[in-house]
């Protein structure tokens, strides 16, 4: 039975996305992770199948997965295989007993905690915010610690950790969403609608590299979705660049084009090809 990995406890947002990706499922099993790097690494050690990690959100963009990024190009050997669009709607949720006026300290993952800024800002000002590794973990903290503290987070936490929703959707803008990749030891099957991740370094900083590097793909007429600048961590000012593409691995295009990106710089991964988020498996 094939095993998924998902950042834990039941509740948070990547388990929403579990749920999601696993609906036409019928047999699987979820394994919860107190961290998104103890569950790459069970991916790669061949402990669990799969896991779903998030990898950018509208709002903070990608700054908050950064390690998971680093950890792709260097340190595991995976690839992405799909991808999840998940609108995110973030409540304030609350112990039994306690109302607004009693909210003495406020408890969430950081991503959650920046996507509610505004709200707290003009509602809580000067409040005491603590960051947790997951919402989930801090449902479960604000349950159990009996102290009078709110959690950000999504409706489902209510009924898993017996808290009750005191405000909906404080998130700063309704367009919230949070996309997540799904990886194992192999890629998606081509469908038709494909997404390409690489990872790429050039040897030299000089005026124009990155630049002639991604003309090869305005060359090829490919489009480019994304592109985010991480530093080596081996010398400052030279950075790794991720960059999302439209095609799959065996269009002749991306292909040609991807041969050519690897020949001109230094370092280079391919991080995998998956179907864009909603699409379908067509017959060619």
């Amino acid at each position: 039975m094939i095993k998924i990995g998902f950042l834990g406890p039941k509740g948070t947002f990547t388990h929403e996305a579990l749920r999601g990706y696993t609906k036409s499922r019928s047999e699987y099993v979820e394994c919860d992770f107190g961290t998104i790097a103890d569950m790459l690494v069970s991916v790669n050690n061949n402990e669990i199948d799969e896991a779903i990690v998030p990898i950018e959100n509208s709002i903070e963009g990608g700054s908050i997965i950064s390690n998971t990024l680093d950890m792709l190009a260097y340190e595991v050997d995976l690839k992405i295989k799909a991808e999840i669009v998940l609108k995110v709607a973030q409540n304030l949720l609350v112990p039994e007993g306690v109302g607004l006026s009693d909210i003495e300290c406020i408890l969430s993952h950081p991503q959650a905690l920046g996507q509610c800024r505004k709200y707290i800002d003009k509602h809580f000002p000067g409040i005491m915010l603590k960051a947790t590794q997951s919402t989930a973990g801090a449902a479960l903290e604000a349950a159990r610690s009996g102290a009078k503290c709110a959690v950000i987070g999504s409706a489902s936490l209510a009924d898993v950790y017996g808290l009750k929703v005191l405000e909906h959707s404080i998130q700063d803008t309704d367009t919230n969403e949070t996309r997540f990749i799904v990886v194992s030891k192999t890629d998606g099957e081509r469908t038709g609608r494909d997404k390409s991740s690489i990872a790429f370094s050039m040897e030299e900083d000089k005026p124009g590299s990155l630049y002639r590097i991604l003309n090869i793909f305005n060359l090829w007429d490919i489009n480019m979705t994304r592109i985010e600048s991480r530093p080596t961590r081996n010398k400052l000012g030279k950075y790794i660049f991720f960059v999302d593409l439209m095609g799959h691995r065996l269009d002749e295009d991306l292909r040609d084009a991807l041969t050519m990106v690897k020949r001109k710089t230094s370092f280079y991964k391919f991080l995998g090809s998956y179907p864009m988020a909603g699409s379908r498996e067509i017959t060619q």
